[in-house]
């Protein structure tokens, strides 16, 4: 996979691909899911609202918002709740308040049931209020009740004695007379008003006290996250990583595809390629053991990130191909009595490929199978040299150096190399003169060249 940016057509590929892994991944990731969400239990979460009457600021809503949540407050609470195990720092936890339009300060509270929620809820509003109340009344003044009512009986004693002063005065015979009879009433007038501010100011400190707004209501539904949360986040989380894993794993795949990089990794030289009917599988169509069954079921047998096999002729044009190979090894090993053909036990093209040169070769070649991860190839006995048979982009370079190591150590020489890939054939034709029969067999050695001619 090249740098280039990942495009859709990617992700289509990958989808349709490795659709039986992504969906075991999906169902594994929903269970996981619901096992999280049998160890963490459901909660339920409600509200109360207290009301701050009056005008206040917003840093003195925030200030009040923090003492719904101190831990006076929440001791106070779980003391009255007297719920096993449940102290006032595990509430602490399980409570929050925040303040809302209108002076309202929203205080939450979560527990195992709704019932619970409910009570915890309404039990933490009381107690805030409570709380507040105290403070309020701790830190008043005791002489402060007392004194706005007796300045409130000076004043209107002082603007009585303004009035009979006014009207003890000389009525307007003079112009000082008229002078002091105005400021009195100036001075009455200022003295009304403040008395009226000051009953404004009481009324407003009588009613400053908070207020529950009702109770809470009881919760219909889980608070987040819930049972069917959980197991919709492990089905995306686990198809996720699929798909993460699927594209990092193609960006560092160090498998060589050119032809070049494969004959230098051997020590050899191409010979030709061949072509194979593509079939789903093909890495690995035959074999037995839970693994390789686990792998074709997952469909993992056939690589995602390849493109799509190009069309080609029918199995008559593919036939050519493979005799003209054959041809070729003629004539490199003219005087060879028997090559053997060394492939990769899990590349099913390779083997395909190498089953059919067998087959148009005869008895001159002989099949094995290696371990890529650990090849070992049979000691050398009538081989004249070991011709390797691939696919591209299947193999990296170590593992080519380790087959290369595997057959010198075996006393093998690798004469050359052989390229399979997967092609869509088209059908057989049907009509026209039937093709004649293609020899059975190319020569390798002389007593095959003359039975080929």
């Amino acid at each position: 996979m090249s740098d280039d940016a990942i495009r859709l057509v990617t992700i289509g590929r990958m989808l349709r691909r490795r659709g039986r892994l992504l969906t075991v991944l999906v169902v594994l990731g929903a269970l996981t899911g619901f096992g999280a969400s049998l160890v963490f239990p459901p909660r339920y979460t409600t509200s109360a609202s207290v009301l701050l009457p009056g005008a206040w600021e917003e840093r003195v809503l925030l200030t009040q918002a923090e003492i719904a949540t101190s831990t006076v407050v929440t001791d106070r609470t779980a003391e009255e709740l007297g719920w096993d195990g449940v102290d006032g720092e595990e509430l602490r936890k399980r409570v929050r308040a925040e303040v809302t339009d209108g002076n309202i300060i929203k205080i939450s509270g979560t527990a195992g049931s709704p019932a619970k929620a409910q009570r915890l809820s309404d039990e933490l509003a009381r107690q805030f209020v409570s709380f507040s109340a105290r403070i309020v009344d701790e830190t008043a003044d005791p002489t402060a009740a007392a004194g706005p009512e007796e300045l409130r009986q000076t004043v209107l004693t002082t603007s009585r004695r303004i009035t009979e002063l006014a009207d003890a005065a000389d009525p307007g015979r003079t112009v000082e007379s008229v002078q002091t009879r105005t400021e009195l009433a100036k001075l009455r007038t200022t003295l009304q008003e403040a008395v009226g501010k000051l009953d404004q100011a009481g009324s407003n400190a009588a009613g400053s006290r908070l207020v529950v707004m009702g109770p809470a209501a009881e919760p219909s539904g889980e608070a987040p996250p819930t049972r069917v949360q959980l197991i919709a986040a492990g089905a995306v989380l686990f198809f996720l990583l699929a798909v993460v894993g699927h594209l990092t794993s193609a960006r560092v795949n160090r498998r060589l595809r050119s032809e070049r990089e494969i004959a230098a990794a051997l020590g050899s030289g191409l010979l030709g390629g061949v072509d194979v009917a593509a079939r789903r599988g093909v890495h690995r169509p035959e074999g037995g053991g839970a693994r390789h069954r686990a792998r074709r079921l997952l469909g993992l047998d056939t690589p995602w990130n390849t493109p799509a096999p190009p069309a080609a002729g029918d199995e008559a044009s593919l036939g050519i191909r493979y005799r003209r190979v054959c041809g070729r090894i003629r004539d490199l090993m003219p005087g060879a009595r028997r090559l053997l053909l060394v492939v990769p036990d899990d590349d099913g093209i390779a083997l395909r490929a190498a089953e059919r040169l067998a087959e148009e070769a005869g008895p001159l070649l002989r099949v094995t199978e290696v371990s890529a991860e650990a090849p070992l190839v049979p000691d050398r006995e009538e081989e004249s040299g070991v011709l390797v048979v691939l696919s591209a982009g299947t193999r990296t370079a170590d593992e080519l150096h380790g087959v290369a190591e595997a057959c010198a150590d075996a006393g093998h020489d690798v004469v050359g190399i052989v390229l399979a890939d997967a092609v869509r054939t088209r059908p057989a034709r049907s009509a026209g003169p039937p093709r004649e029969a293609a020899a059975p067999a190319l020569a390798l050695g002389d007593g095959a060249r003359g039975g080929a001619r």
